[in-house]
């Protein structure tokens, strides 16, 4: 069993203070969280400085490398690559980063394509964190079926968001039904700032979920018991 804490912040223009409260979560969390953080939570999408952004989040990653050391810390950054930026998702554990995945499908209705290059495909595949498999969908990737399927057989899927409230039940309703479907614990860590849905939220196998809108901590519990009691109880694999 492992601990969950799921962080609703919302955006501080200062990069600083964005970190500070996170590194602050990390300190006071037990040593055996998992923590997600919502999407592109140290800068927000500073698209007028990207550059500035790129660097502070090489900067951050540096400083929660040496604090994450049995806890696993999910979120994504800014990112800058020969002349293309990108919105890439990190899974930090035992002081390094195990998983990088950019975000490969783009929210145009926010104009992520004018800012941002397409993450690769291959990339979005299935990762082991002792023992257990875990999966990573990037917010508006969680509307694409045949993403699902690639993470089939999960333990658990992460989904890091800046997901809009006019589309709040329809974050809702797939987390639940991928967390139903591939029988998995669905964790979504969605942005609190204006304008966006909230909705983080734990969800399990069996169809229960742990959600508070009005909280900038979520937490609750992995059991991998569960899992395999979903997955014995009605074989899809």
């Amino acid at each position: 069993m492992r601990n969950v804490a799921l962080l609703q912040l919302d955006n501080n223009p200062n990069y600083q203070k964005n970190l500070d409260k996170i590194l602050s979560y990390i300190e006071e969390l037990p040593t055996n969280s998992l923590i997600v953080a919502p999407e592109v939570c140290l800068t927000d999408y500073d698209y007028d400085n990207l550059q500035e952004a790129c660097k502070f989040g090489e900067y951050a990653l540096a400083e929660l490398l040496k604090v994450i050391d049995n806890q696993i810390l999910v979120l994504t950054l800014l990112v800058k690559e020969n002349l293309n930026y990108y919105n890439e998702a990190v899974v930090i554990h035992k002081n390094k980063v195990v998983h990088r995945q950019r975000k490969h499908k783009l929210f145009k209705l926010g104009d992520e394509h004018k800012f941002l290059a397409y993450g690769e495909l291959e990339k979005i595949v299935k990762f082991k964190i002792d023992n257990i498999s875990y999966g990573l969908l990037i917010c508006f990737e969680l509307r694409y079926k045949e993403l699902w399927q690639r993470l089939e057989g999960a333990d658990v899927i992460l989904v890091p968001s800046q997901w809009g409230e006019p589309r709040k039940r329809h974050l809702e309703i797939l987390a639940n039904a991928l967390a139903i479907m591939n029988q998995c614990y669905v964790l979504v860590a969605n942005s609190s700032k204006v304008g966006m849905a909230k909705s983080s939220a734990i969800y399990a196998p069996m169809g229960g979920v742990t959600i508070d809108d009005a909280s900038e901590l979520i937490k609750g519990f992995i059991d991998i018991k569960q899992i395999k009691l979903m997955r014995r109880y009605i074989k899809l694999y």
